[in-house]
């Protein structure tokens, strides 16, 4: 049966979510099956999704817009087969119908989904973006964006623009590995253990959780630049594709209402200073990001009205330059 997260839920009520499937790695290795090759890749995208944001934002600072080519789908779930009700990532039927959303260039997939029994005739997980395809082979690579940032990090160094750039260094590798371990728990992952909870106590635990984490980060950032130092790292890209979604989503339709990111001085701030990163900022489209959540999830939002608000501006200036000097 065809799954989406809103299925992933526990006896207790608790959301857990399963592991991605297509776990294969582009190298730079000798006869590597998949060889970091420019043109060879495709990477499929929603601007809704802060786990495939975080591959377009590395495919973005890194420049790697001339050797991998991104297509976005729709923002708004919809049904991807007439023959059962699974709801799920669609393209539009024409470049025009959907700004900043296109139809599918290589397949001509109707959805996601199609991708995924392209790949596998007997594929039964669920139909999860970032997709990384392989142009050649015609098949998925991988769909798991932790992976997919590190590849995009190291192995296409010969093609980017950008390659100097390294947001995984080997001295702080163990750092970067220690923080994503809670940043995922706590924050990422934590948002949609608040908002897709179906009994109050695991719902509870999560926003505890949330907000330790939050706290963490907040004083981490009051006496450095960055989370590992004064140097934009891995985990900063992983934390900011929540936190630029916190107030305008999450905080209302995750119930995340505690304490806003405005309120956090330091992480604001934060948040303002990676969005000015350059290229960082055509990775976010909060208008998709907004119709998708508050359109997607009718058991949290059943006639998907659209809250106008805040309209936060991420261009202004912001204080973090202190701790470059």
């Amino acid at each position: 049966m065809a799954r989406s997260a809103l299925d992933e839920l526990s006896e207790s009520g608790a959301f857990v979510r399963t592991a991605s499937t297509f776990r294969n790695l582009i190298t730079r290795v000798p006869n590597s099956p998949f060889p970091a090759e420019s043109g060879r890749y495709h990477l499929y995208i929603s601007y809704a999704c802060p786990w495939a944001s975080r591959c377009l934002a590395y495919l973005k600072i890194k420049g790697l817009d001339k050797a991998i080519s991104f297509t976005s789908v729709k923002p708004k779930w919809e049904r991807t087969k007439d023959t059962d009700e699974h709801m799920g990532w669609v393209f539009p039927a024409s470049d025009t119908e959907e700004p900043g959303a296109g139809s599918d260039p290589l397949n001509g997939a109707k959805s996601i989904r199609e991708l995924y029994e392209l790949a596998s005739s007997d594929y039964s997980g669920k139909y999860t973006v970032p997709v990384l395809w392989d142009k050649k082979l015609k098949t998925i690579v991988n769909n798991e964006s932790s992976e997919i940032i590190r590849m995009f990090n190291t192995e296409f160094n010969d093609v980017a623009e950008n390659p100097s750039l390294d947001l995984y260094p080997p001295h702080l590798q163990a750092l970067i590995n220690e923080i994503n371990d809670w940043i995922y728990s706590g924050i990422n992952n934590g948002v949609y253990k608040c908002g897709f909870a179906k009994q109050q106590e695991p719902y509870d635990e999560a926003v505890k959780s949330l907000y330790e984490s939050l706290d963490k980060c907040e004083e981490i950032l009051s006496k450095q630049r960055f989370l590992c130092g004064n140097t934009l790292t891995e985990v900063d890209i992983r934390l900011f594709v929540t936190l630029i979604r916190f107030d305008e989503v999450y905080a209302v339709h995750f119930k995340c209402n505690k304490k806003l990111l405005r309120e956090y001085p330091n992480l604001f701030d934060y948040t303002k200073d990676i969005f000015q990163v350059p290229g960082m900022s055509s990775t976010v489209n909060m208008e998709h990001i907004k119709k998708h959540y508050y359109g997607s999830h009718p058991s949290i939002n059943p006639y998907g009205i659209i809250p106008q608000g805040p309209d936060i501006d991420f261009s202004a200036p912001h204080d973090t330059e202190r701790f470059s000097t």
